[in-house]
């Protein structure tokens, strides 16, 4: 590939009268834009110690009370995007959220799509759309775009989750906002209940037409740990064979990914199993639910205990290990290939 020219080799008074005309040459820059092979990336490879930040979340329940703060959260920022863009890769944003005991997140709704993996803790619950979602360690909770959603704790132990958004990408659309609301009503029914059995939905044959289309097109709101982690030991069992023992979480009705942009998935490590990802085009995030895992990412190895969280950038195979030869062990993972395959630049190259 021959060498293009340099905006140095242009003239100074043809540069400013480009710049007075708000005009840009293209071909100084077109090797950064489109670089050959390969993207370029600013995503870094990143880890987070659970063990190290919860004493500062902690801290921060006592500096910051919660109407100064509406949502307390420590943002886990990669890097190689500068800390105070607050992004963990180019679609997603990560955060580590507190709730006290009987304190009241207050209620509001925002473009951004959001799930939260609950880490820590029993007794809060959060309410969107009226269903009433109990938080129980390695359960994901959907707030989809444009839903209201509060978060109560009536317990007596912090309750700790981390939040993935596709925030970045709606912040860089220029569509990113929130509206603040009041306590909701809750209303009866719970999806992870009536849609607790695949291949099984509510029939509504004897529903009103105002009472099919639940949620604005999300049935399941909820997604209990205790279902997602046995099915993932059911299909261990049943499956000997599989390299890879994982689920996608998706909307019951469809089939497809339970939120807009960002993918979700459980995945589990066979004792001693060491499992190499292929790499594709999504930058990718590990999050340890259960036992413990080493992941290996271009270069660099992070030791993933229990609540930790690490990400990948896209186009980088990823190895995970399973550090015990005795018992399983469980990961979440949240990527951007949704995102990807609308924008028809998905990839796997194996």
């Amino acid at each position: 590939m021959h060498e293009l020219g340099r905006l140095e080799d242009l003239p100074q008074d043809y540069r400013d009268e480009l710049t007075a005309l708000n005009l840009v040459p293209l071909w100084p820059s077109l090797r950064a834009v489109l670089p050959p092979g390969v993207p370029t990336r600013k995503t870094a490879p990143t880890f987070w110690s659970y063990q190290s930040l919860r004493p500062l979340l902690m801290r921060a329940g006592e500096l910051t009370p919660m109407e100064k703060a509406e949502r307390r959260v420590l943002v886990l920022a990669n890097p190689g995007h500068g800390l105070e863009n607050m992004k963990a890769s180019p679609a997603m944003y990560l955060g580590m959220q507190l709730l006290l005991p009987g304190e009241w997140a207050p209620s509001h709704r925002h473009t951004p799509n959001a799930v939260r993996m609950i880490v820590e803790g029993e007794g809060a619950y959060t309410t969107v759309d009226g269903e009433r979602c109990p938080m129980s360690r390695g359960d994901l909770i959907l707030t989809p775009t444009g839903l209201w959603h509060e978060h109560e704790h009536a317990g007596t132990e912090p309750v700790v989750w981390l939040d993935v958004l596709d925030l970045p990408v709606i912040y860089y659309a220029e569509t990113s906002y929130a509206i603040e609301g009041k306590r909701q009503a809750v209303k009866p029914g719970h999806g992870d209940q009536a849609y607790a059995r695949g291949g099984v939905l509510p029939t509504p044959l004897f529903q009103r037409d105002s009472e099919r289309s639940s949620r604005n097109g999300y049935p399941m709101l909820r997604y209990p740990w205790a279902d997602a982690k046995a099915a993932l030991l059911a299909m261990a069992t049943d499956r000997p064979e599989l390299e890879a023992v994982q689920v996608t979480y998706v909307n019951p009705e469809t089939g497809v990914d339970a939120q807009n942009n960002l993918g979700f998935y459980a995945l589990m490590l066979r004792p001693g199993q060491t499992l190499r990802l292929p790499a594709r085009s999504p930058s990718c995030v590990f999050h340890q639910i259960e036992g413990g895992a080493d992941v290996a990412i271009d270069g660099n190895t992070f030791t993933l205990a229990e609540a930790d969280t690490c990400c990948a950038p896209g186009y980088t195979a990823v190895t995970l290990t399973n550090r015990s030869a005795s018992a399983p062990a469980f990961v979440f993972m949240a990527d951007e290939a949704p995102f990807h395959r609308k924008l028809g630049v998905y990839e796997n190259r194996g």
